[in-house]
């Protein structure tokens, strides 16, 4: 487990990294989600199905960033698989430009997502980092909206790069970039 911000002693404002029982937790870990995402309780109630579908995969894992016993943060991820509906949305943009292979041997994260308050504190980069390092497989991929973001800069800043741009999955109001990075990801 990681302890944020310091060492030595826990506080109860201590941030602590560690797994997740993402099914036992979903209505929290999508509250988060809610508030960081602006999804409303018809989206949430379509992500919670889609969570708990996603969990049943092969290698599916989740971290909690917590404070006094409150999630604030999670990332949960699974490796690809072509077959699975994102990657069919996202292999012809990806093809396009010649990144297709980009679909095997990758660790896809399917949601990271910290509360607004506990932004821009490192907990998005120790979640994605955390999960990551456990990866069996050489890369890892993702989609994140299509716009200069906090997020966009923290994945890049990990060795992310845009592999398709103005991606656009069904039912998404604004498109979405691919970005890929080789693991382990980059330090700062």
């Amino acid at each position: 487990m990681l302890r944020f911000p310091g060492h030595g002693h826990p506080h109860p404002d201590d941030i602590v990294i560690g797994p997740l029982d993402l099914a036992a937790h979903v209505d929290e870990a999508l509250a988060v989600q809610a508030v960081a995402f602006g999804l409303d309780p018809d989206e949430v109630a379509v992500r919670r199905q889609i969570v708990l579908r996603h969990l049943t995969f092969p290698g599916a894992r989740a971290f909690g960033a917590t404070t006094g016993g409150r999630l604030v943060g999670f990332v949960y991820g699974m490796p690809n698989d072509r077959a699975h509906w994102w990657s069919t949305v996202v292999e012809p943009y990806l093809r396009a430009r010649g990144n297709d292979d980009w679909l095997d041997d990758s660790f896809v994260i399917t949601e990271l997502h910290v509360h607004p308050r506990h932004q821009k504190h490192g907990i998005g980069r120790a979640l994605i980092t955390t999960i990551t390092d456990g990866a069996d497989e050489p890369r890892s991929i993702l989609s994140a909206i299509d716009v200069e973001s906090p997020a966009r800069r923290l994945y890049r800043s990990l060795g992310y790069r845009d592999l398709a741009r103005q991606v656009h999955f069904p039912s998404a109001l604004k498109p979405y970039a691919v970005m890929g990075a080789p693991l382990p990801l980059l330090r700062a």
